[in-house]
């Protein structure tokens, strides 16, 4: 069983609140919860006969992109990230038809999980919502990301252990800071009279220094005057602020916890930046959403004749324009689809753009290749021959381009 960062109590927030209303932490993971919501899930069937195809079924396709009547794929997504990120642990349940299709999908928000068998040796997840109530299903009908999976046989290794000192940290030194301020308003000069006086004298006298010596905008601003009636001490306070570098050290401990750095957080990367963070931190989740949507989505049989699940992202988004423009290259060779290449410009799709192409020099390269291999002793004379043919061919066919039908 496992209890989710949600709980509250002494499982987990000795600091008081919730992890998820730190502003650090929801700092470090919004950069990755944000770039989960903008992949794009995808059904693939490949097929040895008929060829890769793309959403061939408008019912995967529609399950894909609108799981369930009160959020989209991009909310879901986030949604479910974010879980992630907080617990290490995120659900995701399944609803079937009468012939056990899919045709819905929504996020579980449980505050605990519990691994139950039945008698046949069947995996159950018994949840508990936050309104007290609990619901049981199928593991089958249960898509299940996890992170730190090392001790535990079904669910990921709770972040609470290693980020309870941390967070300790950082709530004490807030509160330190708050109580410096709230500090700053208290008595600063004392005036002790040597002869007594009424209350309401010592408080007109008090006015009266305060209106002469403390006002800015009076005459004597800065200097004090007084008789041996009274005598006048500066009282200064002595709170203790933690400096910066030892709040900047434990907010790098937060961001190296959740593999982050300020650059990203604050959205001031690069591509070289951004590249790294997400081939570190994104591309594995990526990978685990592949594998366990199409094991949830798919039977065996159906998994058998091709059919998966992939989630694509425009990673070349934050890329520069000369990186962007350097794609086409990519475009021309039949690597790139051209509206592809326009998707990283935010462009709009253009008609035909879902056709590859290839430029006819690249072509010849390709057939001057296959001469070479059929090349020996007997039909070098032909084979020279045909390749001088080849050449004199592309020759101001550089710049021209044909589409692969």
């Amino acid at each position: 069983m496992i209890k989710m960062i949600t709980m509250t109590g002494d499982y987990y927030y000795a600091w008081d609140g919730k992890l998820y209303e730190s502003d650090i932490v929801r700092a470090c993971i919004r950069p990755k919860v944000k770039a989960i919501g903008k992949l794009v899930g995808k059904h693939i069937r490949d097929d040895p006969k008929g060829g890769i195809k793309v959403n061939p079924e408008a019912n995967i396709r529609f399950l894909l992109s609108e799981p369930n009547p009160y959020m989209t794929a991009q909310q879901m997504q986030e949604k479910v990230a974010t879980q992630l990120c907080l617990n290490n642990n995120a659900f995701i349940l399944i609803v079937r038809d009468e012939n056990e299709k899919p045709v819905q999908l929504y996020p579980v928000p449980c505050v605990s999980a519990e691994a139950k068998y039945d008698s046949s040796g069947e995996l159950f997840l018994k949840f508990l919502y936050r309104n007290g109530k609990s619901g049981t299903f199928r593991y089958a009908d249960i898509i299940h990301l996890r992170h730190d999976y090392n001790e535990d046989d079904i669910f990921g290794d709770s972040p609470a252990p290693a980020l309870t000192q941390m967070m300790n940290v950082i709530g004490t030194i807030d509160k330190g800071i708050i109580r410096a301020i709230k500090n700053s308003g208290i008595i600063r000069w004392l005036l002790t009279y040597s002869s007594s006086m009424r209350e309401e004298d010592i408080k007109r006298n008090v006015e009266k220094f305060v209106e002469n010596y403390l006002a800015v905008e009076t005459d004597t601003f800065g200097a004090a005057g007084v008789d041996a009636k009274a005598k006048v001490e500066r009282i200064e306070p002595k709170d203790y602020v933690p400096n910066a570098a030892q709040t900047d050290r434990t907010i790098e401990r937060i961001y190296s916890f959740f593999n982050t750095n300020k650059k990203i957080v604050q959205s001031d990367y690069n591509e070289d930046e951004w590249n790294a963070y997400y081939e570190s931190e994104i591309e594995p989740e990526v990978v685990q959403m592949h594998q366990t949507y199409t094991i949830g989505i798919f039977t065996r049989k159906e998994r058998g004749f091709g059919n998966r699940i992939e989630f694509e992202a425009n990673n070349l988004s934050c890329a520069s324009l000369t990186t962007k423009l350097a794609f086409q290259a990519m475009v021309d060779r039949g690597a790139m689809l051209p509206n592809e290449w326009r998707a990283t410009l935010n462009m709009a799709p253009i008609p035909g753009g879902d056709k590859p192409i290839r430029r006819l020099d690249t072509q010849v390269v390709n057939l001057v290749k296959e001469a070479l291999g059929k090349m020996d002793s007997k039909n070098y004379m032909v084979t020279a021959e045909i390749i001088t043919r080849l050449l004199d061919s592309a020759e101001g066919g550089d710049k021209k381009n044909e589409i692969q039908d």
